[in-house]
């Protein structure tokens, strides 16, 4: 009840002017843990970075040489290593549909969010705020990030839009749609040229797994198991992850 209540009165805040808004209440700080490009969680706080919109951990990339890579990781992993150590200063401004504090949150000091967009793991999300689009210019100039090769924007990623465009520096190869349009975690592999699977052990442990695996056909792909697909043992073993044993 009072989850609706907070929904409720945040979406009066963001149409009334008059109306008290959620960045009148406390600053959320403390130290992060990344989930994602754009979401972190605070003490017992889950926080979506407001103003950007950055690539689902399973979201798949094309680099400069058009070969995938799960850029939604990279971005997740650059956030992460970006801010190790840092404080965090999180601004409320609003709840979103999933119960998470949308807010403006600065690292150090410094804005993270214009970081993300500036260094090409995220875009101005502009349906909601321009605050960001002068950064996303720089970085589709400097070819940072994702825009080092090409991407779906993941608003249309997250609905599988066939018809959206694909952004980047690189012209993307025939098909190039379908392989953008697939997960690293679904239950088919993106690409006929990457189907090994990884998964997490009870211990923690990646582990990769060829199609000639004993265990092979049982493992089911699923991002909430921590699953993933790779195209080549070097990739799977890049993410840090051995080869099963059995």
């Amino acid at each position: 009840m009072l989850r609706k209540l907070l929904i409720a009165l945040a979406l009066l805040a963001l149409s009334w002017p008059g109306w008290p808004s959620l960045a009148e209440a406390a600053d959320i700080t403390g130290t992060a843990k990344v989930r994602a490009g754009d979401a972190v969680v605070i003490g017992n706080t889950r926080i979506r970075l407001g103003g950007i919109d950055a690539p689902a951990v399973d979201q798949l990339c094309l680099n400069t040489k058009t070969e995938r890579w799960t850029c939604g990781v990279a971005a997740r992993d650059e956030l992460a290593k970006y801010s190790e150590g840092k404080n965090w200063v999180c601004h409320a401004r609003a709840i979103d549909r999933r119960g998470r504090t949308v807010a403006r949150c600065e690292v150090g000091g410094e804005d993270i969010q214009k970081w993300l967009v500036r260094s090409g793991w995220a875009l101005a999300y502009t349906r909601m705020s321009h605050d960001y689009a002068a950064d996303e210019a720089a970085a589709r100039e400097a070819k940072a990030g994702m825009w080092q090769g090409a991407f779906i924007a993941p608003w249309d990623w997250r609905v599988r839009n066939k018809k959206t465009a694909i952004l980047g520096a690189t012209k993307p190869p025939d098909g190039a749609h379908a392989v953008l349009l697939a997960s690293a975690s679904g239950p088919v592999a993106p690409s006929p040229d990457c189907t090994i699977k990884g998964n997490v052990n009870t211990s923690g442990e990646c582990i990769y797994h060829q199609p000639t695996s004993r265990w092979y056909t049982q493992i089911k792909m699923k991002i909430s198991k921590g699953t993933r697909w790779f195209c080549s043992v070097e990739e799977a073993e890049a993410a840090g992850c051995r080869e099963t044993r059995r």
